[in-house]
């Protein structure tokens, strides 16, 4: 993994690759390359740089009209100049970019060493190469034809692009378990692992399935199956264009999408606050009222930063509908062969909608009979297709690695469904009114809070020097902490934990002294006397305290307090959490980390 790019058409393709290959910088990588056609070869340029310096190496480019090229973030292979991607045959004809994780590659790697292939890299990638170059010795008709009988060797994920130095004219493309998508323009066509290289270019795209296969040529394009079978796909309009990838006066993603939040929240409530039935209208669920009553417990499955969304969701759920309810990281869920229950509700987590471990886990789901729903940002992923229905998260797209609208999205639509379940059993119409209302209010707190940027800013720069921090949570705030460690990791690399507070006399209290900041959450709520009494415990040991509340705490408590509106006791933790992500950004910032592409991280993480 991680960013695709390929183009055939009238143009020179070198700058349209390029531009696409920036696009996609921001899903994180470690090197770049582009491989275009001349006179029956493949210029190859590639090296462990970003896309700033690539566009360096390559200079003005070929007047090539076709051509390939990728950012890798490395599985198989240190990132170095001889790993990045296009990867070749020996025979320099054959050049492929591709996400996702072969399998089976040793195996290959020592087939085709036996056959007296030598191999220029330590990629799993080079092996398909190798495959397509053999197939067309051995009297394959096309490069479709090439490309299809390598792939039947090949087990694991992968999404590809495959360019022939004799053939330059057409492209041929493959996807399982990673994600491809067609843009097709006016005599020119398109591919990339992301739309956000293509809306430039056109907003007319076709979303490819697992074990499909696309042949390009600039005047058309044919979808098959991995069997030869025709799909016949056709284009579909995608509902975001050039401007939604583009900074608009922020100095970063980040920034920008933190400050989009309340607007994001305002799409999500169109027409799904049904205020005269005191409860939410979630059509895309297909679930009527006796189905919803047939729920027995509640499950969500996500990874990392959905994973705590749906920690939130899961809390909402059990509060307000009275069911069990619980979270599950979805990358551990099918590996431990786990029970599933008919009247259980599932629900799939992911922003990109192509989450490799949640993909999995719906399948596995699928194939019990179990019913599961998804809830995602992007229309047309392969986790909204597989489960057919579910909630759009109508965010926007999300371009910063870290997440912050979509997770704040996700939370907010988590709890659309708990009043849904609740108003279905046993919640009354005046808590269903205070919910509806409450969740009306929700665009303009969380204005207020960004409103107070600049203090939460000198927050974090009293604290920036820190080893490490501690984020503390109850109950409700638990898992609100728990997102806001990570987002303190991710885009800081100062380390953090998140505790629940009753958990601290229990261990983390040795780690407790002056150099060891806690951020405290505290809503106003009826564990108030509990959150104060947990603060005395590691003021008493001289550690500083950070609150995050909305509570009036006794004077001279903490060493810093970072105030936040009340929305209902239920959804304060969707409030507490904004202000965690202006810490981090503003401590980030303040220690000059690179935000929108941090370290070791991709946005869409299609492997395991």
């Amino acid at each position: 993994m991680c960013g695709i790019v390929g183009y055939v058409g009238g143009r020179r393709a070198t700058p349209i690759l390029l531009e696409g290959l920036h696009r996609l910088e921001y899903r994180g990588y470690d090197s770049a390359g582009i491989a275009v056609p001349h006179r029956n070869r493949l210029k190859v340029t590639k090296a462990a740089v970003r896309v700033g310096e690539l566009r360096e190496l390559v200079g003005e480019g070929l007047p090539a009209t076709s051509g390939i090229a990728h950012t890798r973030w490395a599985t198989h292979g240190e990132p170095t100049d001889a790993n990045a991607h296009p990867q070749q045959d020996a025979s320099k004809r054959i050049a492929v970019v591709h996400n996702g994780i072969l399998e089976n590659a040793d195996e290959l790697r020592a087939r085709l060493t036996a056959d007296g292939v030598s191999f220029a890299s330590d990629t799993d990638t080079e092996a398909i190469a190798h495959l397509v170059a053999k197939a067309l010795d051995d009297g394959a008709e096309s490069l479709e034809a090439a490309v299809r009988t390598a792939l039947h060797d090949v087990d694991g994920a992968y999404g590809i692009v495959v360019i022939d130095a004799t053939k330059p004219g057409e492209l041929v493309v493959a996807r399982n378990g990673s994600p491809i998508v067609l843009g097709v323009g006016d005599g020119e066509m398109f591919v990339a692992s992301d739309v956000a290289a293509l809306v430039r270019y056109t907003q007319s795209v076709v979303y490819l399935d697992d074990g499909e296969l696309a042949t390009l040529t600039a005047d058309d394009y044919r979808t098959s199956t991995l069997q030869a079978r025709s799909t016949a796909k056709s284009p579909t309009t995608v509902d975001v264009d050039d401007t939604d990838f583009q900074l608009d006066g922020y100095d970063n993603f980040m920034h920008k999408e933190m400050h989009e939040q309340p607007e994001a929240i305002r799409r999500a409530l169109l027409g799904r606050l049904d205020e005269r039935f005191s409860t939410a209208r979630l059509g895309g669920i297909n679930l009527d009222a006796r189905a919803l009553r047939a729920v027995r417990s509640v499950k969500f499955l996500g990874c990392g930063s959905a994973y705590y969304a749906g920690q939130i969701g899961a809390n909402l759920v059990e509060e307000l509908a009275r069911l069990p309810a619980d979270a599950e990281p979805a990358s551990e869920f099918r590996y431990r062969n786990p029970v599933i229950d008919g009247d259980t509700l599932y629900v799939a987590v992911s922003q990109s909608g192509e989450t490799a471990d949640t993909l999995a886990a719906v399948r596995e789901l699928q194939r019990k009979g179990g019913q599961v729903i998804g809830v995602v940002n992007v229309v047309g992923s392969a986790i909204a297709r597989e489960c057919g229905h579910g909630v759009l998260l109508h965010s926007g797209p999300e371009v910063s690695v870290a997440s912050t609208k979509a997770v704040t999205s996700m939370s907010f639509s988590f709890a659309l469904l708990a009043l849904l379940l609740g108003r279905v059993r046993d919640l009354s119409v005046a808590n269903g009114t205070r919910l509806v209302n409450g969740l009306a209010a929700l665009p303009e707190l969380l204005a207020e809070i960004l409103a107070t940027e600049d203090q939460i800013a000198k927050v974090a720069d009293r604290f920036h020097e820190a080893r490490g921090m501690f984020f503390i949570g109850r109950v409700r705030c638990w898992p609100a902490a728990r997102e806001g460690a990570q987002k303190l990791k991710e885009i800081s690399y100062v380390h953090a934990e998140a505790y629940q507070a009753s958990e601290l006399k229990h261990g983390p209290l040795a780690l407790i002294d002056e150099t060891m900041p806690s951020v405290v959450l505290v809503p106003d709520d009826e564990l108030l006397a509990k959150n104060v009494g947990t603060i005395e415990q590691i003021k008493a040991r001289g550690g500083p305290v950070i609150a995050v509340t909305n509570a009036d705490l006794p004077a001279g408590l903490v060493d810093a307090e970072i105030r936040v509106p009340h929305a209902t006791p239920e959804l304060d933790p969707i409030l507490l959490t904004i202000p965690l992500q202006l810490f981090a950004y503003h401590l980030a910032l303040r220690l000059g980390r690179d935000i929108d592409k941090p370290r070791n991280l991709a946005k869409s993480v299609t492997v395991e």
